[in-house]
């Protein structure tokens, strides 16, 4: 019953300090490999028009979330907004079964800070795997770095969701059954069930998202052009940019962290970018950092 609830606390452990800290921690990622089994579901539910649709709406609303406020607001301050939106965002972002916000920006903020160095915990240099995946499987990597987030801890409801960060995708997926079995009720027609949505919505959703995610750290500093002379192997990666609605755009990123935007060109697209823009229009968020003109003719790598 201990470690059942240690699933859903994040203070609690599962082993004692003792413990090698680059061991996989295999009890705590339990729910980990299961969400990946789960989808083999989908040989049992089916498919219809409307899982494909609810799939598409979840990765690419919860993309949103990761990508724009994860990473450019919460992790790089790129701009600002409300605590009522902050905070819906971060539901929204955790719900994509990453962590909750202050454990996600405490270690992309140490990333950039040691960015393809020894010190830097998913440098591609330590093996694709280890940068994939293997580095938040550890224990080692498993507490949040409260040092690199003063700004953010300050907030007890973001401490609170990254304390209980398994909750939210458990109400998500709750969620997602009801509607699929409400839809069943109400329209037959669609063809739809609670577990195919479950399936469809949550399982291959989440695990799709995860990945492209996570191919941000093992692909694009290995995979792709390089316009900056950075002091990492950061690249820019079009494929990858479209699948993270933006974020393929790496070494534009780590030459300037603190602009909103990654695509510094027109042809360069970065969906977020644009819908933080919209939602600009109607007072959610503002100050949105541009790239200055200096900044994005420097350290040009030559032809």
């Amino acid at each position: 019953m201990q470690q059942f609830f240690a699933w859903f606390d994040s203070r609690q452990r599962f082993r004692d300090d003792a413990d090698d800290p680059r061991r996989v921690d295999w009890l705590r990622i339990i729910p980990f490999i299961g969400l990946h089994l789960a989808c083999l579901g989908v040989l049992f539910v089916g498919v219809s028009t409307t899982a494909v649709v609810v799939f598409a709406a979840s990765y690419f609303l919860r993309m949103f979330a990761i990508t724009a406020f994860y990473h450019r607001y919460f992790s790089h301050r790129t701009f600002r907004t409300s605590r009522p939106v902050q905070f819906l965002f971060a539901l929204v972002g955790a719900s994509a079964t990453q962590r909750g916000p202050l454990w996600w920006a405490a270690h992309h903020r140490h990333h950039h800070r040691h960015a393809d160095t020894d010190q830097d915990v998913h440098a591609p240099r330590h093996g694709f795997w280890w940068s994939h995946m293997g580095w938040f499987l550890c224990r080692e990597n498993f507490e949040t770095r409260a040092d690199q987030i003063p700004d953010l801890i300050v907030y007890p409801e973001l401490r609170w969701l990254d304390r209980y960060d398994l909750l939210v995708p458990v109400i998500y997926a709750a969620a997602l059954f009801g509607l699929g079995t409400f839809l069943n009720w109400l329209a037959p027609g669609l063809e739809t069930s609670g577990m195919q949505l479950l399936v469809w919505g949550y399982f291959l959703s989440t695990v799709v998202l995860i990945h492209v995610t996570l191919t941000i750290n093992s692909l694009a500093h290995v995979w792709g052009s390089r316009r900056y002379a950075t002091r990492d192997d950061s690249r820019n990666n079009f494929f990858l940019a479209l699948l993270t609605l933006g974020e393929g755009w790496h070494n534009n990123h780590h030459h300037f962290p603190g602009s909103a935007r990654q695509g510094f060109y027109w042809w360069e697209v970065d969906i977020s970018y644009y819908l933080l823009r919209m939602m600009s229009w109607f007072g959610l968020v503002s100050g949105l950092k541009p790239v200055p003109e200096r900044i994005r003719e420097a350290r040009r790598v030559k032809p």
